[in-house]
């Protein structure tokens, strides 16, 4: 391979934001990788006039507005809603759930794996597709805790 073909492929690599290109022809393989920095670039702030400003919430409703949080996924795999295709879900919307509810069954490497709740409140929204693979820490519920 001549070095006007990697630096068309480098030209490839950075024209379609790639971050990894590997080749293969006959005897030869070639793989090229771009690092991304791991933090995003650092943008300082404008200089302080020095001046103090008090802001007050005029809306306590705001101050008062329930919590919620997220129901992440703790691993790789597939995520189902229910124990079996015609059983209905662990979870529907609207229900309320305790610590130790099972909300979903994650498939990972062949093994069904029941995912609890680990949080009190009520299921406000299904994040995750059925069936579909999900990614460690997704997403996979939205709860309004109590």
């Amino acid at each position: 391979m001549d070095i006007a073909k990697i630096a068309e492929l480098i030209e490839l690599m950075v024209k379609n934001n790639l971050s990894e290109i590997e080749i293969e022809e006959e005897n030869t393989k070639l793989r090229l990788r771009k690092d991304f920095p791991s933090h995003p670039p650092l943008v300082s702030a404008p200089p302080s006039s020095g001046h103090l400003v008090e802001v007050k919430d005029k809306e306590p409703s705001l101050l008062a507005s329930p919590k919620f949080t997220e129901i992440r996924s703790p691993m790789v795999g597939i995520f189902y809603r229910s124990p079996s295709p015609n059983a209905p879900p662990y979870v529907e919307v609207g229900q309320e759930i305790t610590e130790d509810t099972v909300v979903c069954i994650i498939e990972a490497m062949k093994v069904m794996n029941e995912i609890k709740a680990e949080v009190h409140g009520i299921i406000t929204e299904v994040l995750a597709e059925n069936g579909k693979p999900v990614d460690f820490n997704k997403p996979l519920f939205k709860v309004k805790l109590l």
